[in-house]
């Protein structure tokens, strides 16, 4: 059982840091990341805050995973729930200013995912299952598996891109920085940490309590 706890703290300590990082580069004002663009969109549109529109997405992504027969774990569900909850509370604090610098937005964006990319290592080092965007990424990977699973990546985030900046989402220099930044930064924290992806078991539900019940 302490494993477990030790895990589950690693879990929603990820997902916490990811919410600020995310914070932090809505809060660059230099353009925001794809699926960021997305949801602000939606809430743009609808004026259902960022945080709800990012739990509503992630809703919709799992049932559509779990109808392309994706496992989903306990932190699939964290993630669909608490990034959304923990990105509005922050928000609400207004403690992180609007840059109004162009300069201090690029460090603000830099900043951001830097700590998005450190929230990655402990969510996904707990081993609970990947988030809802991740798991379609991966069904779809396997459903065609001539194509790159980069460029099915890129694809899907294009997509999702295009429509937010249609429902008048903020893309710019941070958009870029994030398409291309991104990657880098977070191989660059996983070295860090000495973390190794592929490594990582991840638990479906069934798994986990099937796992507990046996301690």
């Amino acid at each position: 059982m302490p494993r477990y706890l030790i895990r589950f703290i690693k879990l929603f300590l990820g997902l916490f840091l990811f919410s600020i990082g995310t914070v932090v580069t809505i809060k660059a004002n230099i353009g925001l990341a794809p699926w960021d663009a997305f949801h602000m969109g939606i809430s743009i549109q609808t004026g259902i805050s960022f945080g709800k529109v990012v739990i509503l997405t992630g809703v919709v992504l799992l049932i559509v995973s779990v109808a392309m027969k994706e496992k989903f774990g306990f932190g699939t569900i964290a993630n669909v729930l608490f990034i959304g909850i923990f990105c509005d509370f922050i928000l609400s604090l207004n403690i992180i200013p609007t840059c109004e610098s162009y300069w201090l937005g690029i460090v603000f964006m830099l900043i951001g995912l830097w700590i998005n990319s450190f929230g990655m290592y402990f969510y996904i080092n707990a081993g609970f299952g990947a988030g809802p965007r991740d798991s379609i990424m991966i069904a779809l990977n396997k459903r065609f598996p001539k194509i790159p699973v980069g460029a099915i990546r890129g694809s899907i985030e294009g997509i999702v891109l295009f429509f937010g900046w249609l429902m008048g989402a903020k893309v710019g220099l941070g958009t870029i920085l994030s398409v291309f930044g991104i990657s880098f930064i977070l191989q660059f924290t996983f070295r860090l940490m000495h973390f190794d992806v592929k490594k990582v078991k991840s638990e479906s539900v069934l798994d986990t309590i099937q796992n507990i019940a046996s301690i």
